[in-house]
């Protein structure tokens, strides 16, 4: 797999997430007042027209747009992971500022990237737990703070080293995830393996709701010119592990949604779940 030009990418994604996001609009104008998710849906949509926006045009403006929409999605995520697991002011410290020094780097010096830099990342990661004090939960905390290292700042710097790459691959996780609602409300009326929940602890994702992801994902990165066989593999296990892995971090801490949240979203770490796991596999599989 190749990594695309963001000029390549933006002028075939730009009127189609416009497409969606008008058709979108109507749809739900037009929905009878009785439907009891019009409020909902609603608000989701108008939340989506500052993140697209957001996103795309930070990413217009190049590497230096994607490192400062990185460091800013970084903050955003570490404060919610932050404050749903329960971790101390240091780990918190250690996190934010990676969230800022990684995507600067990825944008500055990206051949810094190698072993030295993620030896220095967990030893950031560890030092706030070792050195604590905190006799009961030292090691839970630094298996934590290790994980949120690789999941929010080390993902997010796809952003800035992807290229027009990670203008696809965002258009693919929001397609899929769109997909994969869509595709678990309709396909699992049919019962059977279709209706059957991917994890106890995700009951409303389901196998009818991957093959709705499938679906969305290949359209997604079709129209942005990004389809390759292995691409589709890649970012449709990124959005399908992703959101359980958003939902597990959560469920797993005791709060169902993070208590941080985007303006008119549910938990921070619900929402960007898919997106850090898929920019992360996209790294590996094609940096």
């Amino acid at each position: 797999m190749s990594l695309l030009g963001t000029l390549t990418v933006l002028p075939r994604v730009v009127p189609v997430v416009a497409g969606v996001l008008a058709v979108g609009g109507v749809a739900v104008a037009v929905l009878p007042a009785r439907v009891r998710t019009r409020r909902a849906l609603r608000r989701r949509w108008l939340a989506c027209l500052p993140a697209a926006a957001l996103f795309l045009g930070a990413l217009s403006l190049g590497p230096l747009g994607a490192a400062l929409l990185a460091v800013a999605l970084g903050l955003v995520a570490v404060g919610a992971y932050v404050r749903t697991t329960g971790l101390g002011r240091g780990e918190h410290t250690a996190l934010a500022a990676a969230a800022v020094v990684l995507p600067v780097v990825a944008w500055a010096g990206p051949r810094a990237f190698g072993l030295p830099l993620f030896g220095l990342l967990f030893l950031a990661a560890v030092a706030p737990a070792l050195f604590s004090g905190d006799r009961a939960r030292s090691g839970e905390r630094a298996a934590r703070a290790v994980f949120a290292m690789l999941w929010i700042p080390v993902a997010l710097t796809g952003l800035v080293m992807l290229q027009g790459t990670a203008v696809a691959v965002g258009l693919a996780v929001a397609f899929g995830e769109l997909g994969g609602r869509c595709g678990g409300l309709l396909l699992s009326r049919l019962g059977g393996t279709l209706a059957r929940p991917l994890a106890a602890h995700s009951p409303a994702r389901t196998w009818g709701g991957v093959i709705g992801a499938g679906m969305a994902v290949a359209a997604a990165l079709g129209t942005a010119g990004a389809f390759t066989e292995g691409m589709w593999v890649v970012v449709l296990c990124g959005v399908v592990m992703g959101g359980l892995l958003g939902s597990a971090v959560t469920r797993g801490a005791g709060a169902r949604d993070a208590g941080a949240r985007l303006p008119l979203l549910g938990g921070v770490l619900d929402r960007m779940g898919s997106l850090l796991l898929t920019l992360l596999l996209t790294m590996a599989a094609t940096l």
